[in-house]
């Protein structure tokens, strides 16, 4: 079954981030079982090579392992040219940033499509390896998340979720948390508001039969919100947890 079948399916599934241009990394990751290894292209230090570089490394990983393992792409934009490019480069499914309205959505999910239901280009130069060449297949297997953390995609979340296509939404808790007037990113005093928005999101996404999926600093964060019936969650990034390991590792060192 392909990822975004059993993403449509809202089964239970796990990932990880990667903000590092290292092939390696992510080859290493990959061959734990995570389901999907996610590179974020908005905020990491990822360029057109380091993402292709980057897939390839995740399929190797995952054939090391014996187990599925998909790429992702977090793209920096609703942009069909970026979207597409991800797609082309072997991505199995794209989140998209800063969805606001259902219009919106609806470009994100055309972006993802080949005509007649889309706008993607065809040139699957490595996506064609894994499918293809028959068009409609090619869509069916490829996953549109979009992501909900803004006011505005708060104040529109029934609408965006309704849209034909939208395999799953995916919540950004900083921006999230901003978007409902947080002073930091973990302000303790909109606690209350910001996990009232998170159980209506995942609720939202419930009804409307899609995925509703969420970044989490660690993986007891993870199981708590695949608890809370979010159907898959991320487990922070390679560069969160070398900056923290290392830090972690000199403390005792001078202990």
């Amino acid at each position: 079954m392909s990822f975004a079948a059993r993403l449509r399916n809202r089964e239970r599934i796990v990932g990880y981030w990667t903000q590092l241009p290292v092939p390696a990394v992510q080859e290493r990751i990959a061959r734990h079982g995570y389901d999907y290894v996610c590179f974020d292209a908005q905020h990491g230090f990822l360029d057109y090579q380091a993402i292709l570089n980057g897939l390839i490394a995740i399929d190797a990983g995952a054939a090391l392992g014996k187990n599925d393992c998909a790429g992702l792409v977090r793209v920096a934009a609703n942009n069909v040219a970026l979207i597409g490019q991800a797609l082309d480069a072997g991505a199995q499914g794209v989140i998209v940033p800063l969805i606001d309205t259902a219009d919106e959505a609806r470009a994100a999910v055309r972006a993802c499509r080949f005509p007649p239901s889309g706008l993607r280009s065809y040139g699957p130069m490595r996506a064609g390896l894994r499918s293809g060449p028959e068009t409609g297949r090619m869509n069916d297997e490829v996953a549109c998340v979009v992501m909900v953390e803004t006011e505005e995609g708060l104040k529109n979340l029934e609408e965006i979720c309704s849209v034909d296509g939208v395999d799953g939404i995916y919540v950004g808790p900083a921006d999230l948390m901003l978007a409902l007037g947080g002073r930091t990113v973990t302000d303790p005093e909109k606690t209350g508001e910001f996990e009232a928005a998170l159980k209506r999101i995942a609720d939202v996404a419930a009804k409307a039969g899609i995925a509703a999926g969420i970044h989490t600093p660690a993986g007891d964060v993870a199981a708590r919100r695949l608890a809370e019936r979010y159907t898959f969650a991320t487990i922070s990034s390679d560069l969160n947890h070398l900056d923290r390991v290392a830090a972690d590792h000199l403390k005792l060192a001078r202990a």
